[in-house]
């Protein structure tokens, strides 16, 4: 972890070449220049400016001071990384906090300049952004790229091979899913759909790559035409393999970096299908600087891909076998050891990884492991280090979600453990939570109904209480892809500029509600669902979820007492399929093992 000091002193170096450029404010995002959640080393230059390491967050830069905004599920996180550099945390949706804008325009003046690069954010967020500032005669410099003039030992751009993924697991053929795309450029009179988003382009391709941690997806652009696929890379990244399946298709292959030009010279005067939100700034500017007209609509290859095919979805559940398995033997291995006081965190969250890392098919993890115990499970996304870094004891609570990528698909589960004798506040917020997470795992719903309104479910036991958690319960999943997927969300917030998203049946969407007792512990239970069909009645289709993730709840963290006795069927239900599945796969003593955590209550 970076020291204070250095931190100021970056901060400072970034003031100095802000002077130099005439800027009062420096936007800094997260994101690369594909919008993506996780993203490679060259693109980090908020967490090497600011110090927080966090997935999400925006931070900006004054000339006499400096804030970041981030969401609830790193509150506790960023203010301990932030402590002691000067920058002050905003903590969003928290009444009394000023949004970016309004923080921007109370401290600028007419006439004043905000810089950024434009590159990282969205068209939409730049289109607001500047038309809000604008309002108040302040300037947008959407190409002030300063982490290349202050981050002197930046690390490159490196990227790796691109491999095809096989139809025997993607269960489609690139051709029929280009084919599918291109009735909807038609559909839309659109002579061209301009696509950024990487994990849209290795699904339709069929190609799976490593530049960016824990998302097997490879750095790139896309042009499709109803004659053409113009396809932006590293080529000397493709094995032959790849190359081969890239000219069957008849793509047109041409450095990653010419999008910017080949957008200004053969797109002009075109009608372009893009998507506001998964679009960069900068890119849509140029476009619309060559006179290029913007068909301007949600991205279909992002609903395409969330419905996964029979294929796809037999894959996945045997990815959660394997899972299944690994977590069975962690549980069992956390149990027996944690009383010889020589587990961590770290070494827990290590152990698990490598039980993962020796299963076969594994392409390893999703993300980074999520390890907290005791007070740091309340930090929602902490990730342990040397610095943070406790001892398991026999008692209280430590929560893990985690989660790996294998050939047949990608999983994502989270488990909070009993490592000894609980408190009975402890033991009736994990119960609370565990009916949470029932409530939508058993949902049974019409068809047409979206998202947002199944929230409710998840978090009714714990409303009842006066509790809450400030995160979604549920995002997508993508095949072999990203492990947080749109456009399926569940979250009674609707995101601003978002439409309610109804369920569909082969969409994957995770079931992960909790509670987080700062300073105390912190609970969550994540499983995996599948929307399909339930039934056709005179009212209508009716839809319900499978749970595809396998793999015990702790009874030693219930209090069975606050369970009903639905609660209870359902949960010796769910038990009674994860013993069936998963014992064939194991040895008689972990067989034994999880007949007893998954007996009947």
């Amino acid at each position: 972890m970076d020291s204070k000091s250095n931190i100021r002193r970056r901060l400072a170096a970034l003031r100095q070449a802000m002077a130099e450029q005439n800027l009062s404010a420096y936007y800094i995002a997260t994101e690369d220049e594909h919008l993506s959640e996780y993203i490679s080393d060259h693109f980090k230059f908020r967490a090497w400016l600011s110090g927080f390491t966090g997935s999400a967050g925006t931070l900006i830069v004054l000339l006499d001071q400096a804030a970041l905004w981030t969401d609830g599920r790193y509150f506790l996180q960023a203010e301990e990384q932030l402590e002691g550099t000067g920058i002050q945390l905003m903590k969003q949706q928290i009444p009394g906090v000023p949004s970016i804008t309004e923080f921007l325009i109370s401290h600028l003046h007419m006439g004043q300049s905000v810089g950024v690069d434009g590159r990282t954010i969205s068209a939409k967020a730049g289109r607001d952004l500047s038309e809000a500032l604008e309002k108040n005669d302040i300037r947008l410099e959407a190409d002030a790229d300063l982490a290349e003039t202050v981050w002197k030992d930046r690390p490159p751009l490196s990227p790796k091979k691109v491999w095809l993924y096989p139809k025997t697991y993607a269960g489609r053929s690139a051709s029929a899913k280009l084919a599918d795309l291109r009735k909807k450029l038609k559909e839309l009179q659109a002579d061209a759909h301009v696509i950024c988003a990487l994990d849209e382009i290795a699904w339709l391709l069929n190609l799976r790559g490593q530049d960016v941690d824990y998302n097997p997806v490879f750095l790139s652009y896309m042009v499709l035409t109803p004659a053409s696929l113009h396809l932006f890379l590293h080529r000397e990244c493709l094995t032959s393999e790849a190359e081969d399946s890239l000219m069957e298709l008849d793509v047109i292959l041409h450095p990653y970096r010419e999008i910017y030009d080949f957008a200004k010279q053969e797109l002009s005067g075109k009608r372009i299908l893009l998507s506001p939100s998964r679009t960069n700034y900068h890119l849509t500017r140029l476009l619309e600087d060559s006179g290029a007209r913007l068909a301007a609509a949600s991205d279909p290859t992002v609903f395409l891909k969330s419905v996964k095919n029979e294929t796809e979805i037999a894959s996945t559940k045997q990815a959660h076998i394997k899972d299944g398995l690994v977590m069975v033997r962690f549980m069992k291995w956390l149990k027996e050891n944690v009383r010889e006081g020589c587990l961590t965190e770290a070494s827990a969250a290590a152990y698990l990884d490598q039980l993962r890392q020796n299963t076969p098919g594994s392409l390893g993890l999703s993300f980074e492991t999520i390890a907290g115990y005791g007070p740091h499970g309340a930090i929602v996304h902490y990730a342990v280090s040397p610095d943070t870094d406790v001892s398991l004891e026999p008692h209280g609570l430590f929560l893990v979600d985690s989660g790996g990528h294998y050939l047949e698909g990608t999983t994502d589960i989270t488990r909070t453990f009993a490592l000894g004798p609980l408190t009975p506040e402890e033991k009736k917020h994990f119960t609370l939570v565990l009916r949470c997470m029932l409530n939508l795992m058993y949902a049974v719903f019409p068809e047409n109904v979206c998202c947002h309104n199944l929230d409710t479910l998840a978090r009714a036991p714990l409303w009842e209480h006066g509790l809450d958690f400030l995160h979604g319960t549920g995002h997508g999943v993508g095949h072999l892809l990203n492990v947080h997927e749109g456009p399926n969300n569940i979250n009674w917030k609707l995101r601003p500029g978002s439409s309610p998203v109804p369920l569909v049946p082969g969409m994957i969407t995770t079931d992960e509600p909790g509670v987080y007792i700062e300073g105390k512990y912190g609970i969550r239970l994540e499983n995996e669902l599948l929307c399909q069909e339930k039934e056709t009645t005179s009212y209508g289709r009716f839809f319900q979820f499978e749970s595809l993730t396998l793999a015990p709840i702790d009874l030693d963290a219930l209090d069975v007492s606050l369970l009903s006795a639905p609660d209870r069927a359902r949960l010796n239900q769910y038990h009674q399929n994860v013993f069936e599945t998963l014992s064939p796969g194991l040895f008689p003593e972990e067989r034994d093992w999880l007949a007893y955590y998954t007996r009947k209550i």
